[in-house]
């Protein structure tokens, strides 16, 4: 993502993942879903995305924050329409939208 949105400078932040955290299923899969919620921060941010992951019970959580206009509370659920996997939209801590994958987590 540093390279394809390189023009516009933003801050791109990932927390340390904790150890022995993994996603049960292709990995191929988990780098288009997680890519395509990379590219829409990225696109929408004023300046900064941050990335966390982590295990609640047997699912491995992804949340992407930006500091972006967001979607409007009423918008949202037109959004969620055409993803399966995409479990929660709300309004990140810096201002812009929170977009959290709910997926099944490796042992």
């Amino acid at each position: 993502m540093n390279r394809l949105h390189a023009a516009r400078h933003l801050d791109l932040g990932a927390q340390a993942l904790p150890p022995g955290l993994a996603f049960a299923g292709d990995a191929q899969d988990l780098e288009e879903m997680l890519g395509n919620l990379l590219d829409n921060a990225c696109r929408h941010a004023r300046s900064a995305v941050e990335v966390q992951a982590s295990r609640e019970g047997g699912q491995l959580v992804i949340s992407v924050d930006d500091d972006g206009p967001g979607i409007p509370e009423a918008q949202r659920a037109r959004v969620l329409q055409r993803g399966v996997r995409l479990e929660v939209l709300a309004r990140a801590d810096a201002g812009g939208l929170r977009a959290r994958l709910l997926l099944p987590a490796a042992g």
